[in-house]
């Protein structure tokens, strides 16, 4: 017999104050755990893209919980289904999670129609990690390309709040149009404030933009790569790897210190559906974050 949970408007008071039960076993595994949030508050980045701060409602559960850079959550929106969406904000902040969600399916286009105070359900931390610590002493390079600099983040933040171990660090960042780039708000208190050299590039330019225009590996024509000593990060579409990666390649630096992560291939987030395999691995299990050596060996990967 087929059961079908009856779809909830997560804007309405009755169902704000007083979510439902989540939880669906007595002891749980830490992979089913769901921490009931509330959405308290939203910032619209683009026409597709919005940020959402997520609060833990339990106080000691949002003290409990935690992730490492380029780990991913499930995002539950009751009636509606759940969504893997990498983590956007600081592993320190105990406060609230960022998450950038681009509206581009049934869960996600009910998230963008939900308001503050709205609540929703996570599960996680899933996957692995960027090796921040391994990083230290080195030169970090984060490229990134549209949708990509949400991952990019946390990393990005993670170099920020322990700046003095890390030497020189630099996000390259490109986008289709100049609408679509993400986080401007940031941009100069990353530069000005972080010491993070940063630098844009779009396909297509309109009218208004003053900034770059071509591909994003014409950006490395820019800055000074030392191979001995750089860590790189790419978060973005996976066609974009290949042209960036191997570019890479070609100035020396090892493919074990360049790291990139297949978080859209994330589906259930546990290995249960499948849907995520490349070969015989699990990219939500083995992964997201591989370094490049690892994907060239994975078929079809990118």
């Amino acid at each position: 017999m087929n059961y079908r949970l009856l779809k909830q408007d997560i804007n309405l008071k009755p169902f704000m104050t007083m979510p439902p039960q989540f939880n669906r076993k007595t002891i749980v595994m830490r992979t089913d755990k769901v921490y009931k949030c509330e959405i308290i508050n939203i910032v619209e980045l683009t026409g597709l893209e919005k940020l959402f701060h997520l609060k833990i409602l339990d106080p000691v559960e949002r003290e409990i919980f935690s992730f490492r850079p380029g780990q991913f959550i499930m995002l539950e929106v009751p009636g509606f289904g759940e969504v893997p969406i990498s983590v956007s904000s600081s592993s320190n902040n105990r406060e609230f999670i960022e998450l950038c969600i681009r509206k581009s399916g049934r869960t996600t286009n009910m998230l963008h129609r939900a308001k503050k105070g709205a609540k929703v359900g996570i599960r996680g931390p899933f996957g692995t990690s960027f090796p921040m610590e391994e990083m230290a002493g080195n030169n970090v390079l984060l490229i990134a390309g549209g949708l990509g600099l949400a991952p990019l983040r946390a990393p990005l933040y993670w170099v920020i709040e322990r700046r003095d171990e890390y030497r020189d660090v630099a996000v390259l960042y490109g986008t289709k149009e100049p609408e679509q780039m993400l986080f401007t708000y940031q941009y100069e208190e990353w530069e000005k404030v972080n010491h993070v050299k940063l630098l844009t590039i779009v396909e297509k330019a309109d009218k208004d933009w003053k900034g770059r225009t071509g591909l994003i590996t014409e950006l490395f024509e820019e800055i000074n790569i030392d191979p001995d000593n750089t860590y790189v990060i790419v978060c973005g579409p996976p066609v974009m790897f290949k042209f960036v990666c191997n570019h890479l390649d070609s100035l020396g630096i090892p493919m074990n210190r360049m790291f990139v992560s297949l978080e859209r291939r994330m589906h259930c987030g546990m290995g249960k559906c499948c849907r995520c395999m490349v070969g015989s691995t699990f990219t939500c299990v083995d992964g997201p974050v591989f370094d490049y050596w690892s994907v060239l060996n994975l078929q079809e990967a990118i």
